[in-house]
């Protein structure tokens, strides 16, 4: 019998049954009972009761933007999506700390939280070129034992309205940047039509998904979700595109949002939501039930544009199940499901789950279910990818960080 990578025992599955996993070449070798005799492993971990779970999946960050890792940056209010880009611009320029290490703080963070994959948008625009992107690929490289990342060449400045950009734009994705973004095309560049044939003619060129921005309200927002429609269906993109925040689901009479998400759902577009706090957000349980993907993200953590968040998304769930008033376990379970297997089957990254063969990306929580877990969001003991533990009691070990071993768990 082959020496197994890693035996979890006594492993409380989300399903509530005690199980054993063994893990090798950074996947599920085999589940048996709590009594089966598995043999040897090079790591073996008794979880008492713990519960185990997937990995999360943070499909909206902003790693490039944070100042995690630099002196507290007050916040300055502002009005309208412009402003807010000209204050972050203004902000960052002060802040001394390179974009390289603020998103590996970040990173960490998030890592420690539980997050195995991740989508991250990356500003491009001429005042900063590549330099951002490039920061962030050399972190991706260094945290690739800890976490997939995906990259998001992101339009932040305007892309018709900020010439220059669209011509870096082709760069980045030439560059490692793994989709092409896209922002308010009406409400940054005034101009829908151009800004939607740049977005998916990119996408095209460089056969990448796309993931647009969309804060315009109400029925102008609608309109620009039909124009993406019908792009989608036009180039064969089915599956290959996500509209982030969509505030306009949430603003418009219920009737036409059903309308929208029939044809969302056709076209295959997934909705990014973050259920924040102080605006209207595409109704979850309408979208699921029209069959439309739904995942989340961090989005902006201790930034220009939010002072709040630690990057913790079982606290996503929890903030989604509060804002959406899901209340039973199954709502809670439906919330989980969005930070796990509903963000990795956007991204297109290993789907969670306990059957054999699949990637061993868990986490390890002092909690008796899921809906518990998402209701009271206890610390993450240990946080397991690829089948390697990497992090244990909230800190990173292995390559990256040797403060701990295995050896004194």
């Amino acid at each position: 019998m082959h020496t197994l990578d890693l035996l979890l025992r006594q492993a409380l599955l989300p399903d509530g049954s005690l199980a054993q996993i063994a893990v090798r070449a950074g996947k599920i070798h085999q589940i048996a009972s709590p009594e089966a005799n598995l043999g040897n492993a090079k790591t073996v971990l008794d979880l008492q009761g713990d519960l185990l779970c997937p990995g999360l999946v943070d499909g909206h960050i902003h790693l490039d933007k944070t100042f995690w890792g630099a002196p507290w940056h007050p916040h300055i209010p502002g009005d309208s999506v412009k402003q807010r880009v000209e204050i972050e611009k203004q902000l960052l320029k002060t802040v001394t700390v390179s974009v390289e290490q603020r998103a590996a703080h970040l990173l960490e963070q998030a890592i420690a939280q539980g997050t195995t994959q991740m989508r991250t948008h990356v500003d491009i625009h001429p005042e900063v070129g590549l330099r951002n992107l490039e920061g962030i690929l050399r972190v991706r490289d260094r945290y690739q034992d800890y976490i997939d990342i995906q990259i998001v060449a992101f339009p932040q400045s305007g892309l018709m309205s900020c010439p220059g950009t669209l011509a870096l734009l082709d760069q980045a994705l030439t560059a490692g940047a793994d989709l092409v973004g896209g922002l308010d095309p009406a409400g940054m560049d005034n101009d829908i039509q151009g800004h939607l044939d740049a977005v998916f003619q990119l996408a095209e060129k460089h056969g990448v998904n796309i993931d647009i921005h969309l804060h315009d309200p109400g029925e102008l927002g609608i309109f620009e979700l039909e124009q993406v429609i019908q792009r989608t269906e036009a180039l064969g993109m089915q599956g290959h595109v996500a509209v982030s925040h969509a505030y306009c689901l949430g603003m418009v009479p219920v009737e036409l949002v059903r309308a929208t998400a029939e044809y969302l759902a056709r076209a295959d577009i997934a909705i990014m939501t973050t259920a924040p706090g102080h605006l209207a957000f595409p109704p979850i349980p309408l979208l699921r039930k029209a069959g439309i993907r739904i995942f989340s993200g961090s989005d902006d953590v201790r930034n220009a544009w939010c002072p709040f968040s630690k990057a913790d998304m079982l606290e996503r769930a929890s903030l989604i199940a509060y804002r959406s008033d899901f209340r039973t376990d199954a709502d809670l379970s439906t919330a989980f499901e969005i930070v796990t297997a509903g963000g990795a089957k956007v991204i297109q990254g290993a789907i969670p789950n306990f059957t054999q063969g699949a990637v061993a990306d868990f986490i390890v929580i002092a909690a008796d279910s899921v809906p518990a877990a998402v209701a009271t969001q206890p610390p993450r003991k240990f946080v397991i990818k690829n089948g390697q533990v990497t992090v244990c009691k909230g800190e990173l070990i292995g390559p990256i960080s040797l403060t701990h071993s295995l050896k004194s768990i």
